[in-house]
Order: C-alpha cells, then sequence, then structure tokens
C-alpha cells in the first residue's frame, strides 16, 4: 500500500492511493491538462485510476473531477449533499455513485471507510483507506476535531492532516474579519495547534508517515507545522512531510 499527493492548499488538491493494481484519486481541484501532469510525475497516466472519491464539492476539490471523469471513464464516488450540489449546477460526473457519509465501502483491493466532518460545506466527509493490514487516514477541511474523527484515526499507519493555517498568522494577516472569522470557525479549517492536539488524543504506535497537508501559503509556514506536529508526537521535525501546493509529495509506503 503506498500514496502520494499531486498538490495540497486552496489552489488545489488531489491524492492518489494504491493497493496492488487499485488506485484510486481523492479529489482533484486541477483541470485535466494539470491532473494528467501531475500524475505522470508518479508515472500514473488517468487511465491507470480505478475510481475517484471525493470529499466535498469547494472548487479547490471537485473543480477538475466531473472533465476528469467524463474523459477516461473514471466513476466517481461521492456524499448525497456534494452529488445535489453538483446536480444543481448541471456538474454531476456521468459515472457518479452516492455513498453513506457512515458506510464502509470498497473499491478493487481498498476499502474505504468515510466519517463526516464539521466545514461549510453541504455533507463534507473525509476518508481512511486500508488494504486489510495497513489504514492511512485524510483529514482535510475540518474546522474542528470531534471525538468520532479521533476515534476513526487513532491507530492509522498513517496520516495526512491539515494544518491550514497558523493562529497568529492569521488573525495579523491582511484577510478581511469575515474571512478570518471563516477560517478559524468551527466549520473551517485547522489550525497547527488543533492539528497538533488531534495527535495527542489519538493512538499514534503505529504511525509510519505524518503529512501536513492544505497549508496557506499566507497564513503558514512548513516549519511551524511541522514543530507543532513534532511536538505532539515527541519526533524530530524533519520527520513531518509537508503536502506542497505545487510538488505535492512522492510515493510513501506503508508496506
Amino acid at each position: 500500500m503506498r500514496f502520494a499527493c499531486l498538490g495540497s492548499g486552496s489552489e488545489g488538491n488531489a491524492l492518489v492511493v494504491e493497493v496492488g493494481k487499485t488506485r484510486v484519486l481523492l479529489d482533484c481541484g486541477f483541470s485535466v491538462k494539470e491532473t494528467v501532469a501531475r500524475l505522470s510525475r508518479l508515472a500514473l497516466e488517468p487511465t491507470d485510476l480505478s475510481a475517484i472519491v471525493v470529499t466535498h464539492e469547494h472548487a479547490d476539490h471537485i473543480g477538475g473531477v466531473k472533465r476528469l471523469s467524463n474523459k477516461f471513464n473514471i466513476p466517481v464516488w461521492l456524499s448525497h449533499g456534494s452529488h445535489s450540489y453538483l446536480s444543481n449546477l448541471d456538474q454531476t460526473p456521468a459515472q457518479a455513485h452516492i455513498i453513506d457519509s457512515h458506510a464502509r465501502f470498497s473499491i478493487g483491493d481498498i476499502e474505504i471507510s468515510p466519517f463526516p466532518v464539521p466545514h461549510d460545506a453541504r455533507e463534507p466527509i473525509q476518508f481512511v483507506f486500508s488494504d486489510g493490514q495497513h489504514r492511512l487516514g485524510v483529514l482535510t477541511d475540518t474546522g474542528m476535531i470531534t471525538p468520532h474523527i479521533t476515534q476513526m484515526l487513532s491507530g492509522c499507519d498513517g496520516l495526512v492532516l491539515e494544518c491550514n493555517h497558523d493562529r497568529d498568522l492569521l488573525a495579523n494577516g491582511h484577510y478581511p474579519p469575515s474571512l478570518k472569522q471563516r477560517v478559524a470557525g468551527r466549520f473551517g479549517h485547522l489550525d497547527n495547534t488543533a492539528a497538533a492536539d488531534l495527535l495527542r488524543g489519538m493512538v499514534t504506535s503505529n504511525m509510519k508517515h505524518i503529512i501536513a497537508a492544505h497549508l496557506s501559503q499566507k497564513n503558514n509556514r512548513p516549519a511551524l507545522a511541522q514543530s507543532a506536529l513534532a511536538t505532539a508526537l515527541n519526533c524530530t521535525e524533519d520527520w513531518i512531510g509537508i503536502a506542497d501546493q505545487r510538488d505535492g509529495f512522492s510515493w510513501r509506503h506503508l508496506a
């Protein structure tokens, strides 16, 4: 089982999870041309993808889903809320499958466990991916941590975790007050401290990889995110990976 990122941040998000010959793309916030170019960095083509799984309907996560899906005949799994939102805009992919945000399902060799999160979208969800032995958790775009989130992610072997902003940088930055309130609110995004607090409440003894993701280019710094997570895990800062907006990160192996 391995995973890699095409890019992470407000300008676009996409993550690939691979088990055997099954490859699932989590979100696609890039154009088709850009997605193809970024997949090629991982020695992949769109026809190598088994499915696209969607977290929510914000453009930086779903902007390229319909075109990529329809052009390369890739099925899409998404929540009822996300499907309803896209239907109202006539943006539903031709091969759309609605999933229950509390029900486990499988795509090929990958078992996928969705879980709801508090975010300002129609029915936002995040996921845990498994090959039956190892578990990869993904948590971005949530304004706060719930007991259910902690339970779902505890014991994961790998974790891609939102560290969107530093509280002080956001408070003293140039965003208008309304946007600051949205980002820092209960339905916004996790800051470095909140992400670290999640780790302190989780079982992390199996953790082989942790990646700080969805960093704000204006309101965070990689070193600040690494410091917060390393302190929570009692590890060196260079052990904490960063999902970059331009480069994402290359393959990480869980098995």
